[in-house]
């Protein structure tokens, strides 16, 4: 059980601050719900029996938020070639709500970015899982939601940098590829 105060993580929306806690009447059926201010002055209603069922949970500790950046700080995870199967697996991590999987999908999906470039879904997936990300480690830290997201760009520049053995300012200058205009498979012409 939550309380008024509690700073708590919805998954696939983020983090957020219970409100207040209330009785509602919904299709006939009266129920409490935790009423939960999110970034951006967004509101959702929770009902408090389903509440831990659907994943909300308490955000991470201080400590965790550190942990949370080691990840994005090494090298990427191996992910499936075939879009569908990446984003159905990126969804998942992201739909788990857990603070780890959220930043695996924000470096992973970052790194494709930066080498090839990402798909629009991809594009959307990657924007919504940093902005989770960013709006928990705001609410987990002293700093603020710029700082946050600042540091986590820094954070992937610096190792996408390391990993891809470019410097960063080669990073940082390096131009998207649109995905339509790499050659995905070189097949060589036969000289005889």
């Amino acid at each position: 059980m939550f309380n008024i105060g509690d700073k708590v993580v919805y998954p696939m929306h983020g983090a957020g601050t219970i409100e207040s806690i209330e009785n509602k009447s919904i299709l006939g059926e009266e129920q409490a719900y935790y009423i939960i201010k999110m970034p951006g002055e967004v509101k959702v209603m929770v009902p408090t029996a389903k509440a831990e069922e659907i994943g909300v949970r308490d955000i991470i500790d201080e400590s965790t938020a550190s942990d949370v950046f080691k990840i994005l700080k090494t090298d990427s995870t191996e992910m499936s070639m075939n879009w569908n199967k990446r984003y159905r697996d990126n969804m998942d991590k992201m739909k788990s709500g857990d603070a780890y999987e959220i930043a695996d999908v924000v470096r992973n999906l970052s790194f494709k970015q930066k080498e090839k470039g990402l798909s629009t879904g991809e594009k959307k997936m990657l924007l919504n899982a940093k902005q989770i990300l960013v709006s928990e480690l705001t609410l987990a830290g002293t700093q603020s939601k710029d700082d946050i997201e600042g540091l986590v760009d820094d954070t992937i520049n610096t190792s996408f940098a390391e990993y891809s053995k470019l410097t960063l300012g080669e990073v940082e200058a390096t131009p998207v590829v649109k995905e339509g205009n790499v050659v995905k498979k070189f097949i060589p012409f036969d000289q005889g």
